[in-house]
């Protein structure tokens, strides 16, 4: 299929403009994602409809922790990502791409609507797993389908896009979990193959588009879990994105190519109180040992609103309009 945004250049070399790399892709070669080629002048997408891995997840799952809790999403992803981060969690499907991708067998979004359907507790889909940006032609006709029987979209995702196809998905997507690696270029320059300022720019958009959005941040020992780098990323959220925007907090594990000692809870806890200084909503993830940073508590009143057991939920606290049945605070959780 060939892609949406991309220019042509001179001697049929072509520039794709799905994201900030700007690839200028060569006629015969692949960009950074090894998912669009240039095919005489023409860049098409070898991954649309491709699906790599499946599976009907709790919400909570993406992690999602404000956007219908309690609820199940079918979760689809395909092959490749944007980025090369060193510590991939899904490397086998993310940083790897087969070589006849093009050739596998094809899954339309007519068929995700009738999958998404068939599981009865399903509210929509998740664009997860992988990079969905990468998959933009595809997620983006899903995604209208998927509107159309009104269900949700949910996009789980590095941020890493330009603004003009992000302003297109913005019109589908209800909810977006984005990754922010670190607060800083050296790290997403050296360790994510990327750079930060487009991705402080998507979530910016998002925010300013209305659509539900929380952040996960992995932390890594001896990385990106300095107190200084935290402090300045967590005043930038509340700044930039606003205080009641919710943050996972996650642990790193070894993984891929990178063997850092995994995250200790006693840093977990110390970032965990660093950034609820700032944020309304903290939360840890990645940690069976967390005793603490798991339950969604009212910021007015402190009562427990939803009690969380691993991807278990209970809710206690709130009414049909995702208020504190406390306090009757504004909408806390979108249920």
């Amino acid at each position: 299929m060939e892609s949406k945004f991309y220019i042509k250049l001179d001697n049929k070399t072509v520039e794709c403009q799905l994201c900030p790399h700007s690839c200028k892709i060569k006629n015969e070669r692949l960009g950074i994602c090894n998912t669009r080629i240039n095919r005489n002048g023409v860049l098409e997408s070898l991954n649309w409809g491709v699906i790599a891995s499946s599976a009907l997840d709790p919400i909570e799952k993406k992690p999602l922790y404000h956007f219908h809790p309690g609820k199940m999403i079918y979760s689809i992803g395909g092959f490749g990502c944007n980025l090369t981060c060193l510590f991939c969690q899904n490397f086998e499907i993310s940083q790897h791409v087969p070589h006849n991708v093009d050739k596998l067998r094809i899954v339309t979004p007519s068929e995700i609507v009738q999958k998404t359907k068939f599981h009865s507790n399903s509210i929509g889909v998740a664009y997860t797993y992988n990079e969905p940006t990468i998959w933009f032609e595809y997620m983006l006709e899903t995604a209208e389908k998927i509107k159309n029987e009104g269900l949700v979209n949910v996009m789980v995702s590095n941020g890493f896009i330009n603004p003009e196809p992000l302003k297109s998905l913005l019109n589908y997507i209800d909810a977006f979990n984005i990754d922010l690696k670190a607060f800083s270029s050296d790290f997403y320059e050296k360790i994510a193959k990327g750079r930060i300022e487009p991705i402080l720019n998507t979530l910016k958009m998002i925010r300013n588009s209305g659509k539900h959005l929380e952040l996960s941040f992995l932390v890594i020992p001896n990385l990106n879990d300095s107190v200084e780098e935290a402090t300045q990323m967590f005043q930038w959220i509340a700044k930039e994105l606003g205080e009641h925007t919710v943050l996972h907090i996650n642990a790193y594990h070894p993984a891929y190519l990178l063997n850092n000692q995994a995250t200790k809870l006693e840093t977990l806890k110390n970032l965990y109180n660093l950034a609820k200084e700032k944020l309304a909503h903290v939360y840890i993830g990645n940690s069976t040992n967390a005793d603490f940073g798991q339950n969604t508590i009212c910021p007015k009143c402190q009562s427990i609103l939803i009690k969380r057991n691993g991807f278990n939920t209970s809710t206690i606290g709130l009414n049909a309009q995702g208020k504190c049945t406390e306090c009757n605070s504004e909408p806390i959780v979108i249920v």
